[in-house]
């Protein structure tokens, strides 16, 4: 009788915890929103305009005095175990970090997102066009990286609605207080308002140093995070994001525009 209880209660909680998860993607759904007046196809709501007023003129200084513009190209790179996510803004001919922000949350543990519903944060390259921006999400802002990208679907990997947002919590996004998220997405808004087709998230368990990855050597996951590095040395050494594609179920890396 004692285990049948506890069968039971394993089941609730079970059933409970895909309720929960799928209540909370609900709530951050990627939302073809109408394009706005601009003609820019970008979404806008009255949240967003309200926190850009307030926060564009402190940017414009900010980026200044680092002799960086605003609505100048940008690129995201996350890392997990440091809790960091790093905003580069492109200063002539290559990008330049502009903040370090701090990760609020995000949920699992190094490594991949293997499945819907395994509460594993992805990693990997992904990039954002301005219909995955979402001015009106319930956790404040965000924005969609979409996951699972070629990669992830050549691996069997499934997942959906994984964001970067505000509001600190989250089952396999990267949440951020509504302070960063705020800077964080009107960056991002104003890159893709002055032209830029997309920007690139690029995501890693640790920041892939020979001490690092020696560190991590027996890992299941050496193989992939071998590959990820690949990527990670291209934008140190080039200071420019490379183009990503896959081949045989492989990153590959080429010189970007």
């Amino acid at each position: 009788m004692k285990k049948i209880h506890l069968i039971i209660i394993s089941v609730i909680i079970l059933i409970a915890t895909v309720v929960i998860i799928k209540g909370l993607e609900s709530r951050n759904r990627l939302i073809h929103w109408p394009a706005t007046d601009d003609g820019s196809g970008i979404p806008s709501s009255g949240r967003f305009e309200e926190a850009r007023n307030r926060v564009k003129p402190r940017l414009i200084k900010d980026l200044a005095s680092k002799k960086l513009h605003f609505g100048s190209p940008i690129f995201i790179r996350i890392f997990k175990k440091e809790k960091v996510l790093e905003l580069w803004i492109k200063q002539s001919q290559t990008y330049r970090l502009f903040r370090v922000y701090p990760i609020c949350y995000y949920s699992g543990k190094l490594g991949p997102k293997y499945q819907e519903g395994d509460k594993q944060s992805p990693e990997g390259f992904y990039y954002v066009r301005g219909n995955r921006m979402n001015p009106w999400s319930r956790f404040h802002l965000s924005f969609n990286i979409g996951f699972p990208n070629t990669y992830d679907r050549a691996h069997g990997r499934t997942g959906s609605f994984i964001m970067v947002h505000g509001d600190c919590v989250s089952i396999g996004c990267y949440a951020m207080t509504d302070k960063k998220m705020e800077e964080i997405y009107i960056l991002a808004d104003a890159a893709l308002r002055q032209g830029q087709s997309f920007f690139r998230v690029h995501i890693f368990p640790f920041r892939m140093s020979r001490a690092n990855m020696d560190k991590y050597r027996d890992s299941i996951n050496i193989a992939f995070w071998k590959n990820l590095r690949e990527g990670y040395l291209h934008f140190e050494k080039k200071k420019v994001p490379p183009n990503v594609k896959v081949k045989n179920k492989r990153y590959i890396f080429t010189d970007s525009k």
